[in-house]
């Protein structure tokens, strides 16, 4: 978090929080009532000032003042970067993967020290060089097409997918994608959706 965020934070400590405003797409993007924000500064503003509290709603600190996010899909928004490198839509680099989780329609969610979020379905692909069947087999195209096809639930067994990043690889689990909140952890409408 940035000094000046600390700083406003510890001279004003009752700023009321704002719900509503701010959204997070399944693609990583920030909107502010539906409208993208455009300036690359203030997008690099938010992602360092973003986080959560311990009841699982995610905002941005906004000087003295919590502006909450609606989530489209998860907290983050986990990308391929130019090198291969894991990196959540905020730019932070996971060094530890923890969990992976996979829905019927082939949509993969991990969950690292930083937090649980969706792989962007233009890095499915790229992911899929890092997972291999419950016999060690990488996946060939055939397997990669019916997975992104939505024939994922085929790959979903007790020994099926596995999936590899800086570490040991963990196995795919299930996941319905109305569970995602209760499953990981997070509150995808804070304060109830209301705009304050």
């Amino acid at each position: 978090m940035d000094e000046i965020v600390k700083a406003a934070m510890a001279k004003w400590p009752n700023v009321p929080a704002v719900y509503g405003w701010l959204e997070l797409t399944a693609r990583g993007e920030w909107r502010i009532r539906g409208e993208p924000i455009e300036n690359a500064s203030i997008r690099d503003f938010i992602a360092r000032n973003y986080t959560h509290d311990i009841e699982g709603n995610w905002f941005f600190q906004n000087g003295p003042q919590r502006v909450f996010v609606s989530l489209e899909a998860t907290p983050l928004i986990y990308r391929l970067g130019e090198s291969g490198r894991l990196q959540a839509h905020t730019g932070a680099h996971p060094r530890e993967l923890r969990s992976a989780f996979a829905d019927a329609e082939g949509r993969l969610l991990l969950v690292t020290e930083i937090g649980p979020g969706l792989v962007d379905s233009r890095d499915t692909a790229a992911l899929s060089e890092r997972m291999v069947d419950g016999e060690g087999h990488a996946l060939d195209e055939h397997s990669l097409g019916r997975w992104m096809t939505g024939d994922g639930e085929a790959f979903l067994k007790p020994d099926g997918l596995e999936v590899q990043h800086a570490g040991p690889a963990v196995a795919v689990e299930r996941v319905g994608p109305n569970a995602w909140p209760a499953t990981f952890g997070f509150v995808a409408r804070p304060g109830g959706g209301k705009v304050t």
